[in-house]
């Protein structure tokens, strides 16, 4: 099953090289190791995140694409749909089938015809747009609801410590 993974990712690896998609930039960790990507996501324009450059690891599991790759900010993040240790919490990184806590629909969670490139772009978007209905990080989730000025000041930091990491 693995040599098919590693085909597949082999060929989206060569696809994002030939062809790259405005807002982040994608490569190997290892060029010894095709399961594990380092991501760079392009704070979207016109977003609180807007100018800073956040680095993340994709990591995938041998059986993919029937299983979802794991994405894991190493850039500080403030997001209600990440993590405190900058996991990335959205639906389509969920495992397939029915989600057991009854929050999502299957049709919203991983599907093997994800790529790179949508599951980055996904990430892209969740950054424009924050879901704190289920939030992965709860303080985060709060500010955003209820201190709007805090969260903004703390993204703010992100994006200039972002900065200072090029």
């Amino acid at each position: 099953m693995s040599s098919q993974a590693s085909l597949l990712l082999q060929k989206q690896l060569k696809d994002l090289c030939k062809n790259p998609v405005d807002g982040f930039s994608a490569g190997l960790v290892d060029e010894n190791n095709i399961f594990e990507w380092s991501v760079t996501i392009i704070g979207p324009p016109d977003t609180l995140y807007e100018g800073g450059f956040f680095n993340a690891i994709m990591s995938f599991p041998p059986n993919y694409p029937n299983s979802p790759p794991t994405v894991k900010f190493t850039s500080e993040i403030w997001h209600p749909n990440v993590y405190p240790d900058g996991r990335v919490c959205i639906s389509i990184l969920h495992p397939p089938g029915d989600d057991p806590n009854g929050y999502e629909l299957a049709s919203e969670r991983w599907m093997p015809v994800h790529t790179v490139e949508s599951i980055v772009l996904s990430i892209i978007s969740m950054l424009s747009s924050p879901n704190d209905e289920s939030p992965a990080n709860v303080e985060a989730a709060k500010e955003w609801r209820e201190r709007r000025d805090e969260f903004k000041r703390k993204v703010s930091r992100c994006v200039r410590r972002s900065q200072e990491m090029l």
